[in-house]
């Protein structure tokens, strides 16, 4: 392996943020305090949300909706095989059901007419080791994948007539907008993620929002061990999770909020400097923006190469010239622990698996320069020459 010419992806971290943790550290107050309050109200803020409870990981947020939407053992939720693992991980954590449904070819999200025809004939849909005996079908878990929402109207009017509940898994679309609309906000539970690689970080975190009273008060008590208003120290109410995020990550993330804007302009950007210059190599396809999605927040560059060629032999030669790549994704249903589990085979998800055979993640992020883009598509180019 050579040298990275290019990071694969890098913090957007300007000194402001950087001295907001130090204003932390030089309290005694490290988890629990005024940053956490201030970084949840950026995201009200935002979105209009009513609520917004903050978690140590995006994972810890969609299990939270989970519980809060209600699902349990057996129960059914129609979800997308095209995703990272943690979409459908939230649903095991709880013994329910991932029921896959294929996705949109141009854009990789869940394909809103088979989700129709799911929730109309479930058996149809139910993994090869699953019975549908005393299962009932009960949410919707979507994800907007790569920064673009899915067509959350049809996905909403599907929930609508079967009583379905909605976790939208925002966690790699911060700041997009739907139709004029921010996306999480979309479903009865929106959830975002922070890792480092996403448009704003907090080195680890997550953050739920939603407009539900109820859901937001129990989902608060379980991410503090289960502690209800009312409840000292250590009583417990419910059975909860450590899931509260750190004032450090807290006060970093109210930082970085206060900037969003201008960290996915700048994303902006990079995304516009790559599909100039990759918009014309043959057997190499963009990203595909949809006409509903009225702001895209881009969380990664996927290009795709076409089936005459080989996507893991291109990548070896990529990173040989010192360029990162990452197949994105592999699909959920194919991971050893699902095919083990339920029993997924090759050619249960075309599309799927189309996709995540040719997708490509290329360096990016907002701090790159126009020359590392330059660079990046100079050595793709003349690779794909010679296939």
């Amino acid at each position: 392996m050579t040298q990275p010419k290019v990071p694969m992806s890098s913090p957007d971290l300007n000194d402001a943020d950087r001295q907001a943790v130090i204003n932390v550290i030089n309290t005694p107050i490290l988890s629990m305090g005024k940053y956490t309050t201030d970084f949840e109200k950026t995201f009200c803020d935002l979105t209009g949300a009513k609520h917004a409870i903050s978690v140590n990981s995006g994972t810890a947020g969609l299990h939270l909706c989970v519980r809060a939407a209600g699902i349990g053992a057996g129960d059914l939720v129609i979800t997308t095989p095209f995703s990272f693992v943690a979409s459908s991980n939230a649903l095991l954590f709880e013994n329910a059901i991932p029921v896959f449904v294929d996705i949109d070819p141009k854009t990789g999200n869940i394909n809103p007419e088979l989700v129709a025809d799911a929730a109309k004939n479930i058996e149809k849909y139910l993994p090869r080791k699953s019975k549908i005996e005393n299962r009932k079908l009960k949410a919707i878990l979507p994800v907007d994948v790569f920064g673009q929402p899915a067509d959350m109207d049809a996905i909403n009017a599907v929930a609508k007539e079967h009583g379905l509940a909605v976790i939208e898994d925002s966690c790699e679309a911060l700041g997009a907008t739907y139709k004029g609309k921010q996306a999480g906000t979309l479903g009865d539970f929106g959830v975002f993620a922070f890792y480092p690689n996403k448009q704003i970080t907090t080195g680890e975190g997550g953050v739920i929002i939603t407009n539900d009273d109820k859901a937001a008060h129990f989902m608060r008590a379980l991410r503090n061990q289960g502690r209800a208003p009312g409840d000292t120290w250590l009583q417990h109410t419910h059975l909860g999770y450590n899931y509260r995020i750190d004032e450090m990550s807290a006060a970093m993330g109210a930082s970085q909020m206060s900037r969003l804007d201008e960290i996915l302009s700048k994303r902006e950007r990079v995304a516009a400097w790559y599909e100039a210059r990759l918009s014309d190599v043959a057997g190499v396809e963009i990203p595909f923006i949809e006409s509903f999605t009225t702001r895209t927040s881009w969380f990664v560059y996927v290009i795709r190469f076409d089936k005459k060629i080989d996507r893991d032999e291109m990548a070896k030669r990529l990173d040989a010239r010192g360029i990162p790549v990452r197949p994105y994704f592999l699909p959920i249903h194919l991971q050893p622990y699902m095919v083990e589990k339920f029993g997924g085979r090759e050619g249960d998800f075309p599309v799927t698996e189309d996709l995540g055979k040719r997708g490509l993640a290329i360096p990016f992020s907002g701090v790159m320069t126009e020359e590392q883009v330059e660079l990046v598509c100079n050595i793709i180019r003349e690779e794909v020459m010679k296939s």
